[in-house]
């Protein structure tokens, strides 16, 4: 039988050594001050008999941010935000540290999911995706047999 297992598609990426980082001059790493390092959201993934849910914090994103796809096997899931500048009332903004950047999340989809009933909602900085699964016919095999 195959494996109905729900799993993230990662895209690799190097991040500088812990140890250069202890001794650099700056309060934050190399790659949060060069903004060469891209944010990707944390996820949970649950299963049940009836369907997989997917769980991506990303806090201070609105469901508008977001763009979900269904491609193939695969459900992905973009967000692209730009950074707003701006200068506040109360001066010049001389240091920010409130990021938002684009991300991907790619996820594989099980055979066994009913493609058509795939529904998201974003509550409190989580996007939810929930996954059904089909109903086998096996499930609605009752009946009562007429003896001729």
């Amino acid at each position: 039988m195959e494996d109905q297992t729900m799993l993230p598609v990662f895209k690799s990426r190097t991040l500088p050594g812990l140890f250069e980082e202890f001794f650099s001059e700056n309060l934050l790493p190399n790659y949060i001050e060069e903004g060469a390092w891209k944010s990707t959201p944390a996820v949970n993934i649950y299963e049940n008999n009836e369907k997989f849910e997917i769980e991506i914090a990303a806090p201070g994103l609105d469901k508008e941010d977001f763009k979900i796809d269904l491609k193939d096997d695969y459900l992905m899931v973009y967000s692209e935000r730009k950074d707003q500048k701006e200068e506040k009332e109360r001066g010049k903004v001389v240091r920010t540290e409130f990021r938002y950047s684009s991300f991907q999340r790619s996820f594989s989809v099980p055979k066994d999911i009913d493609v058509s009933a795939i529904n998201a909602t974003h509550k409190n900085g989580i996007l939810h995706i929930e996954l059904p699964k089909r109903k086998e016919q096996k499930e609605n095999n009752s009946r009562q047999i007429e003896i001729q």
